[in-house]
């Protein structure tokens, strides 16, 4: 049986689009309810954590998750993918590879979520079970997730790293799930994979995708508006010395 938003442990954003924080590194998950489909954006940094989220949204909606959307590759946005038995994973373009078997960049994530205290058996455990994205997303990609649901996928990357993905869920507000692009608990965090010379332009393209009444979603940190949004934007601009 379906409960509240707040009894099952989620922070509601807009009509039938909520969000959670989830414990150490203060990580954003979303989740978006349609009448035919649940979408998860992205899905906390181990196997256990990503266990605790599928119960947690079973619980809410009474039904599993469909779709997994990851705003980008960093360990405690997709560790906890693999236990979303039957979902489509999307990512933004270039995840698949990034994540394939044997490459640098699974070993990379398993180094960086080892390096930011995850126990290494758990890191090597969630990296091992984590498959490359079933979809990846270049451009844009709208899901109909049933009963006038809809949630569009926008690649408006490079920027935080080089494969960021956005979600817009229009309403009344409208919700637009940033990933890492935008941080609120803390300044963004810029790591090698970083792009600094078009993050601001990414700040720009998620802001034309909301607009200025939407509720933005950081990955890290409270619920912000547009204004927010600009003024990090601008602040980006000025860290990495980039023309407005």
């Amino acid at each position: 049986m379906s409960v509240g938003w707040e009894e099952a442990g989620w922070e509601r954003v807009a009509a039938g689009v909520g969000r959670c924080r989830l414990p150490v590194w203060d990580c954003t998950a979303g989740l978006v309810v349609g009448t035919d489909a649940v979408l998860l954006v992205d899905a906390g940094s181990s196997l256990a954590e990503g266990a605790r989220l599928r119960a947690a949204a079973e619980r809410l909606t009474g039904r599993r998750v469909t779709h997994v959307a990851l705003t980008h590759p960093h360990f405690d946005h997709v560790l906890g993918a693999a236990v979303f038995a039957g979902a489509e994973v999307l990512g933004a373009a270039g995840t698949q590879a990034l994540f394939a078997p044997g490459g640098r960049g699974r070993e990379a994530l398993r180094a960086d979520a080892v390096a930011n205290g995850l126990d290494p058996r758990l890191a090597a455990e969630a990296v091992d079970a984590l498959a490359p994205a079933r979809h990846e997303v270049t451009g844009g990609r709208e899901l109909d997730l049933g009963g006038g649901r809809r949630a569009l996928l926008a690649a408006v990357g490079p920027g935080h790293t080089g494969h960021d993905l956005a979600v817009l869920v229009p309403g009344d507000p409208a919700v637009v799930f940033c990933g890492d692009l935008v941080e609120e608990s803390g300044p963004p965090q810029a790591g090698p994979d970083a792009a600094p010379s078009h993050w601001p332009a990414a700040l720009d393209r998620l802001l034309e995708l909301g607009g200025e009444d939407a509720r933005y979603v950081p990955g890290h940190g409270a619920v912000v508006d547009a204004a927010f949004v600009r003024a990090q934007r601008d602040a980006l601009a000025d860290r990495f010395g980039v023309s407005r």
